[in-house]
């Protein structure tokens, strides 16, 4: 549908559901520039013109949860399983620390062998010994479990919603045995803990419309995230996603790079001063440009993966992860040339969004 740009509400968020469907139905090439400079202007009026640069280190790819798009799913019997050690979780972290880059991510599946106790204990040791902020992003975890990770120095925490319809969820992300699934209940706990909050969706799910898209975006400004992360879907061959087509729909959301983007660009608008990362979904499927794009269409973080190699492979969401086969150097090297040939440069420290640093400035003078 190319709606010209004179008929498109104009870009000053937050957005309303209607507004936004009619920028993520447009193909309309006029209004889709508009679209990725406007972003692109927000972004350098929201978080400036640096590039916070985190260290991604996938902990484990062990997982109890039975999601179908996943490869890490528990059903899948292909995968080889690991779980690094806080040894080599330490190294990680020190490498991060020795690049000048000023987070650690720990991600995993969630991993049961990663209990409250031993995740405390690793974030009071990487606080400790890098003085890195350490974000983490380990699944659905308890209250108990994510105040203790608070208390021992946890700065950040990613959790996806991955979409705002709920029975789509229900397909895609089953629950565990006896255990409901609330992750916007779990996003609003974590905000009162004190993290920074990240979450984000998968775009072009298989049953995916544009108006639950649209009410995504929604959500993005309501919940007041303080990172948003997006990426297009890609089916994993070893999940019920990758191995069944669903029918033809109008309403169906292409899983392109191309609507990733419009969708990023969008949630800058949403969220001006929130941290956007361009995410190794949109390098995977545009090996070329899809970083360096997504950071001219509203991204102003990236995670370059610091895994060991012997691990990395085998941490397989979808397959043929971008930099699967990169040292950390050689991801290092790359981005900053990327970043050189945009004029941007690396951020120093921890890059906590602005969006955060308000609320806390607001929290700190309200009275007691």
């Amino acid at each position: 549908m190319k709606t010209p740009l004179s008929d498109l509400p104009p870009l000053k968020g937050p957005l309303r559901a209607e507004a936004l469907l009619a920028w993520l139905r447009t193909g309309e090439p006029e209004a889709l520039e508009h679209l990725w400079a406007r972003a692109d202007e927000l972004r350098r009026q929201g978080v400036g013109d640096e590039v916070h640069l985190r260290g991604l280190v996938e902990i484990s790819n062990r997982c109890a949860r039975q999601c179908a798009y996943c490869g890490l799913r528990a059903a899948n019997r292909s995968v080889s399983r690991y779980a690094m050690s806080d040894e080599e979780i330490l190294e990680c972290a020190h490498q991060i620390r020795e690049y000048g880059w000023g987070t650690a991510v720990l991600q995993s599946g969630e991993d049961p062998a990663f209990t409250s106790s031993r995740v405390e204990a690793l974030v009071r040791r990487i606080k400790a010994e890098t003085g890195l902020a350490i974000t983490l992003s380990l699944g659905e975890r308890t209250e108990e479990e994510l105040r203790a990770w608070k208390r021992a120095g946890a700065d950040r925490y990613l959790l996806r919603f991955e979409t705002s319809d709920r029975a789509l969820f229900q397909r895609i992300h089953p629950p565990l045995p006896g255990r409901e699934c609330d992750r916007l209940g779990l996003l609003k706990l974590l905000r009162d803990i004190g993290y920074e909050v990240g979450s984000g969706v998968m775009v072009g799910i298989p049953g995916q419309g544009f108006e639950s898209l649209a009410r995504d975006l929604e959500l993005f400004a309501e919940l007041e995230l303080d990172m948003i992360g997006l990426g297009p879907f890609i089916p994993h061959p070893d999940t019920p996603l990758g191995t069944s087509t669903p029918p033809p729909s109008a309403d169906q959301v292409p899983a392109t790079v191309d609507m990733a983007f419009r969708v990023l660009a969008l949630a800058r608008v949403q969220r001006p001063e929130a941290n956007l990362p361009a995410t190794t979904a949109l390098a995977t499927l545009d090996r070329e440009q899809g970083r360096i794009l997504g950071l001219q269409r509203g991204a102003n973080v990236v995670m370059p993966n610091v895994t060991p190699l012997h691990h990395r492979a085998r941490y397989s969401i979808y397959p043929n992860k971008a930099s699967s086969n990169e040292t950390a150097e050689q991801t290092r090297l790359q981005i900053d040339t990327q970043l050189a040939s945009i004029g941007r440069s690396v951020a120093a420290g921890p890059g906590h969004s602005p969006a955060f640093r308000r609320r806390i400035r607001e929290q700190e003078g309200a009275p007691s």
